[in-house]
């Protein structure tokens, strides 16, 4: 059985090749000043900005390369797994499992179902998603109320939600979406059709035949790769405020989107829409090699927890105050109480 630790058993022998690095690297707007442009506007632009010349060139080859030391660590699982069962690994499966275990499986077992505050993302990010491509300019609320009445009207679980939770329930979410869309709308530039801006993009990666599957789904894309150089921006929303996991998430994308292209994003960032700040990271392959490794150890422990019965680990943190297991968790409450 490989250990969690042995970050290096199952991985081929060939290394992985390097991207070509631009020279140092100036901030450079990526539009002519504008004086409609606030600075919180304006700062987004000079961070997520790039001149042709200083964008990154990688080996056309990284894409096949990161597929092989997937398939090289996750290939000892197959045998693990109950047969014609898939394994899907997502970010927030990740995330939780270098968490607590003991969370992760209490929160797996319990049925879904739809809250306030998932609802209120949804609906921000279906209003930011209609903004984005609606032809005529709309309020942060009429976006709001948009996104509301078109996803009451499908036929999914948060359409019957909404549809059912009560005119009170259903004020408080317009609200609070209505605050994250605002946020956003005045904190993050217009989005140009020649940035080639993508909202709420699936991307996946099937191995084994789909035995496997690593799937995630991204705020935002802007930007595209030309040949094997990078131009892609990857973006996550966040309200509230940091934690070392909204790194990884988007490495975890950063690594699909390069298995899924072959060539990898050139910049990560998360977005804080309540404090107005972006918090941007280079791609490059040791951040992609980084990525991988965590989601082989992941992936491991899934299988260990979920189909071989594993003791699961309990790990005291933030999340503590919203465990399902807090009252009979002793590890839990010290740390609440600190």
């Amino acid at each position: 059985m490989r250990h969690r630790g042995d970050r290096n058993a199952g991985r081929v022998g060939h290394p992985i090749v390097r991207c070509q690095s631009p020279p140092p690297r100036t901030v450079t707007p990526v539009t002519s000043p504008d004086d409609t442009l606030n600075p919180a506007q304006r700062e987004v632009l000079d961070l997520l900005g790039a001149a042709p010349g200083e964008r990154p060139r990688f080996d056309p080859g990284l894409g096949r390369a990161l597929q092989a030391e997937l398939e090289a660590g996750l290939a000892p699982l197959l045998d693990r797994l109950p047969e014609r069962e898939r394994l899907w690994v997502t970010k927030h499966d990740l995330a939780q499992i270098h968490g607590c275990e003991a969370r992760y499986l209490a929160e797996r077992d319990r049925p879904f179902t739809w809250t306030p505050p998932m609802a209120r993302g949804a609906v921000a990010h279906k209003a930011i998603e209609l903004g984005a491509h609606l032809a005529d300019q709309r309020t942060p609320l009429e976006l709001v109320d948009e996104a509301i009445a078109s996803l009451t009207d499908s036929q999914d679980g948060l359409g019957d939600w909404l549809a059912t939770c009560g005119p009170t329930l259903r004020a408080e979410v317009r609200a609070e979406a209505n605050d994250r869309v605002a946020k956003f709308a005045e904190c993050f530039p217009p989005l140009r059709p020649s940035w080639y801006p993508v909202t709420e993009s699936r991307c996946r990666v099937e191995l084994f035949e789909g035995r496997i599957v690593l799937a995630g789904k991204i705020d935002l894309s802007l930007g595209r790769a030309t040949g094997t150089t990078a131009g892609k921006v990857l973006i996550d929303f966040k309200t509230g405020g940091f934690a070392p996991n909204h790194l990884d998430d988007l490495r975890f994308y950063a690594l699909l989107e390069t298995v899924r292209l072959g060539v990898p994003p050139r910049l990560v960032a998360t977005y804080y829409l309540d404090a107005a700040r972006v918090l941007p990271e280079t791609v490059t392959t040791d951040l992609l090699e980084a990525a991988l490794r965590r989601t082989v150890d992941g992936a491991d422990r899934l299988v260990a927890l979920c189909h071989e019965g594993a003791a699961p680990a309990l790990r005291p943190g933030p999340p503590c105050r919203w465990c399902p297991l807090l009252e009979d968790c002793e590890e839990g409450y010290a740390y609440d109480d600190d």
